[in-house]
């Protein structure tokens, strides 16, 4: 048969049932609803956001951020974490100072969140040992940027970004970074 041919048999379509005498529940709607891959939700659940994927304003203000800050805080990292990784007890923490070194370099779009598997005492020894080692000095960085940054009336998103990275730079233990959209733990920065 040809698309052309009109003797193929056709059933006529229902027609829309536009009153609904009882209006479905969350729950069944929920649960009814096709997901859709190109469909994005954003629900705040007190972890990183669901279904809230980085988009063109990411991209943008990552390449500013890698210009005006992001390429020397990751040197700052890296170096750090070259340092830690130079003796056999330092690498852990030249591992974490290598994690931070990608998150400082490409932060929009990404989040940190607690790690739930995490121990609590060991990140806490962890925590200290890195404050001593390179936390204060990385945390200083960020402040120095920030307060530089905020000067100019441009500069003051970004300097706001280093602010809300001085606590990761003292504290990195017992925490994961991971892209939005995906849901891990409670977020503690997000951008």
């Amino acid at each position: 048969m040809s698309e052309d041919d009109d003797s193929a048999p056709t059933r006529p379509l229902p027609p829309p049932d536009l009153a609904a005498p009882n209006p479905p529940s969350a729950e069944s709607t929920a649960s009814s609803v096709p997901a859709s891959p190109h469909a994005t939700v954003s629900v705040n659940v007190g972890a990183a956001q669901v279904g809230r994927s980085p988009g063109t304003g990411s991209l943008i203000l990552n390449v500013l951020w890698v210009v005006f800050s992001g390429f020397w805080l990751f040197l700052g990292y890296l170096f750090a974490g070259v340092i830690q990784c130079i003796t056999i007890i330092g690498i852990p923490f030249g591992v974490q100072s290598f994690k931070l070194a990608g998150f400082a370099l490409w932060p929009f779009g990404r989040s940190v969140v607690q790690r739930p598997s995490a121990s609590t005492s060991l990140s806490l020894v962890g925590n200290i040992i890195w404050i001593v080692l390179s936390g204060i000095w990385l945390a200083l960085a960020h402040l120095v940027l920030g307060v530089l940054l905020c000067i100019t009336i441009i500069g003051i998103p970004l300097g706001l970004g280093n602010f809300k990275l001085i606590p990761l730079a003292l504290a990195p233990f017992g925490k994961d970074i991971v892209r939005n959209g995906t849901v891990v733990g409670p977020t503690v920065v997000s951008f």
